[in-house]
């Protein structure tokens, strides 16, 4: 198991960022931490990262409390945070062989070579920090925590600034690192989250709200609220269609089209067809509206706060 993280709280004076939270992830996962903001997703990583002490509970990374052997943890962690700290006045290749002198790496100069190829910095390499896109200084941020080749790798806000072509490069680096090694990624972007992750942790208020495979969470909200389109031949009204037995709202698209909202783990297109039939409407065409990972997200996280 790479992280262990049981019964963990963290008190900010009267405020608790964290509330009883346990997860545990192992090798070969990448897992998305998700949550509003305030919900204690930083908070958590920082305390994984050996940044901040839990108030209770216990984190074990690789095997190492985080609390009696933060610098056998460190040497197992890549940790880039939310807001990637450089040194603008150093030079890309100065930068990297650095924290590589930092790690005591003996091959310095052919792992600065390798990362700087990986994150596809070959083009910026000879430029100082200062003068590099906030896309660009994302990836020597990545360089940096991967450098020492960890097991763990803690992704705060991972693709933050980066153009599309980039963040398909950066999505397919992580994915490529997490089949050998742990990822734990933060981000408020659920498509990036669906592209990359196998399984997403939601955390609200300090507490988990879900911990599921992100195909199991997409069914579980397809199931508690289904959900059709639907076209019809003529116009309708809304109150004429709340009259099908287990519809609970129905909203106009415009252009004769509908979402049809049935109730919990209710099917209500045998009911819509016998309605159809009944009153003369014409439907052009039905289908079920497929939940997304941004909807359960939405529903299991109402009253996000401010970060913690």
């Amino acid at each position: 198991m790479s992280i262990s993280v049981k019964e963990v709280s963290k008190l900010y004076g009267p405020q608790k960022a964290l509330d009883n939270v346990s997860f545990s992830l192992n090798k070969g996962e990448v897992v998305g931490f998700l949550g509003p903001n305030g919900a204690g997703k930083s908070t958590m990583m920082k305390i994984i990262t050996c940044y901040i002490p839990q108030s209770a509970g216990r984190v074990e990374v690789c095997g190492h409390d985080v609390l009696e052997a933060s610098i056998a943890v460190r040497q197992k962690v890549g940790y880039l945070p939310e807001h990637n700290p450089l040194y603008l006045d150093m030079y890309v290749r100065e930068y990297l062989a650095f924290v590589a002198g930092i790690h005591k790496l003996r091959n310095k100069d052919a792992r600065v070579r390798e990362m700087i190829g990986m994150v596809g910095l070959s083009p910026e390499q000879h430029k100082k920090i200062g003068q590099l896109s906030k896309g660009y200084r994302q990836r020597v941020g990545l360089a940096q925590a991967m450098i020492h080749n960890p097991e763990v790798l803690i992704l705060d806000e991972p693709t933050s600034g980066l153009d599309p072509n980039q963040l398909a490069d950066i999505r397919n680096l992580i994915k490529t690192i997490g089949r050998e090694k742990t990822v734990m990624l933060s981000t408020h972007i659920m498509q990036e989250v669906e592209a990359i992750c196998s399984r997403a942790i939601i955390i609200n208020k300090g507490r988990i709200a879900a911990d599921r495979s992100t195909a199991d969470l997409r069914s579980a909200g397809q199931d508690s609220t289904p959900v059709l389109l639907v076209e019809f031949g003529t116009a309708q009204e809304a109150r004429t269609l709340q009259s099908i037995p287990g519809l609970s709202r129905a909203l106009p698209l415009g252009d004769n089209r509908w979402e049809l909202y049935g109730l919990p783990a209710t099917d209500i297109r045998k009911e819509l067809m016998t309605w159809a039939a009944a009153s003369g409407a014409d439907i052009l065409a039905m289908s079920r509206k497929e939940t997304s990972l941004e909807d359960v997200f939405k529903e299991l996280t109402k009253a996000g706060t401010e970060e913690a």
